[in-house]
């Protein structure tokens, strides 16, 4: 068996176990962005629905992004994947492995866009809408971009998924978020906002620790090749990018703030891994610095302005996942060089003219509003076939560890606190 097929292989499910790994730093993200009562309900939901999201991958979405008979929205053929091995290709990889290296960025997908369910959504509408976002949204764009579609035909750029991964599910949470309305206590009569802090900043700051680590997998990653070791150079931008958004969110927190802001610290990281995956593979190593450095203040921005707007996002799935996911898909056609430009064109800077920032221009533009649409529409069709999407206001308050699940992911502390609650509504009441 030829060795480069050995290798490529097994560099690529080492990629994917990293990504998968990823699930754990969305987990404790989601967890410390959240409060104590709903800590327990974070984790098993997110683990839960990972586990349906591939059983899904592998009955229908990865034939509906690579199937063949392809119509213009997806493949027709490859459902309920068999796992035979194809016939080894001198340089290629084993199916069975691109397979799960795929199914994982799938499941990175729905675990963003389930963020904007955070604190307020019943367990049945993550069930239902994992499916259907499964079946109808990503592998829809998925298959236009990475399966041979029309965007790729067009030569759209978007090397790990800034478009495909990160923007479908920002753009479904935002649809989420809207039509679940804030949480209770979010915003006042006045229009005004309040700060529902998450519980534990040590839980963020590991998760992007982890997240930052998996990110190696999710672009060095998709070279699925060690041919040249190119997967190096990927590695590379991707941590300059990293370092460049967490220091960018630094400076402007604690300029717009008056002290450096600790989400916005993790987030900036965050939006600059964001960014670079579309364009980790066509740029410069310094356009890195720079691309990261520009999505660390458009999520600052980003999460003030959809704030104005009266929208609660309160896992930061639009400003962190959405907003650097389009400047990372446009960038490319600012930034890509002739020399690294394997797919498209080269940017405006490097000769390209605005040929190629037009069609990252339409591959963002027709992807966004197709998944908030489609979305949208998945969510509004529950709301009335399933009586409505989101917990009791009682429901809510008591937190969804113990109204969706009937235990507390923090039993002890949350045992305390009731107790200490009822002896304050005793006092209360006897001096009344």
């Amino acid at each position: 068996m030829d060795a480069m097929y050995l290798m490529n292989s097994l560099w690529t499910m080492v990629a994917a176990i990293l990504v998968i790994f990823m699930i754990g730093g969305f987990i404790l993200l989601e967890a410390g962005s959240t409060r104590m009562k709903n800590a327990g309900h974070v984790a098993g939901k997110t683990i839960f629905t990972f586990g349906l999201a591939s059983i899904v991958f592998w009955a229908l979405s990865y034939g509906l992004i690579f199937g063949g008979n392809a119509n213009f929205l997806v493949g027709m053929t490859d459902f309920f994947y068999s796992g035979d091995l194809a016939e080894p290709e001198e340089g290629g990889l084993a199916t069975t492995v691109f397979f799960v290296f795929q199914l994982a960025f799938a499941a990175i997908s729905v675990t963003i866009a389930l963020g904007g369910f955070a604190e307020r959504a019943k367990f049945s509408a993550y069930v239902v809408f994992t499916i259907l976002f499964g079946i109808l949204v990503y592998p829809v764009i998925a298959h236009w971009i990475w399966g041979g579609g029309w965007l790729a035909e067009h030569g759209k750029q978007d090397f790990a998924g800034s478009t495909v991964v990160h923007l479908t599910g920002a753009m479904a949470a935002l649809a989420a978020t809207i039509l679940l309305k804030p949480r209770i206590g979010k915003f006042n009569k006045d229009g005004s906002s309040n700060n529902i802090a998450g519980h534990n900043q040590v839980y963020t700051a590991l998760a992007v620790l982890i997240l930052w680590v998996g990110w190696f997998g999710f672009n060095a990653g998709s070279t699925v090749s060690v041919d040249g070791a190119f997967f190096g150079f990927v590695a590379l931008n991707t941590n300059l990018a990293a370092g460049a958004g967490a220091v960018a969110a630094t400076l402007i927190s604690w300029f717009v703030l008056g002290k450096p802001d600790i989400p916005t610290i993790l987030n900036g990281a965050l939006a600059g891994l964001v960014a670079i995956t579309a364009s980790c593979a066509f740029v410069d190593v310094w356009a890195s610095v720079v691309i990261g450095f520009v999505a660390g203040i458009l999520t600052f921005y980003g999460a003030r302005f959809l704030e104005k707007r009266k929208i609660d996002d309160p896992i930061f799935a639009v400003s962190v996942h959405g907003i650097p996911g389009i400047w990372g898909t446009l960038s490319t056609g600012f930034f890509a060089t002739k020399e690294l430009a394997s797919v498209g064109k080269p940017g405006l800077f490097y000769g390209g003219g605005f040929d190629q920032l037009g069609v990252q221009f339409m591959g963002v533009a027709v992807s966004g509003i197709y998944a908030f649409v489609v979305s949208f529409a998945i969510l509004w069709v529950m709301k009335k076939v399933m009586g409505g999407i989101r917990v009791s206001e009682e429901e809510e308050i008591m937190g969804l560890d113990i109204s969706e699940h009937g235990s507390y992911g923090y039993p002890e502390q949350m045992d305390k606190l009731a107790k200490e609650a009822n002896v304050v509504a005793s006092k209360t009441h006897v001096s009344s």
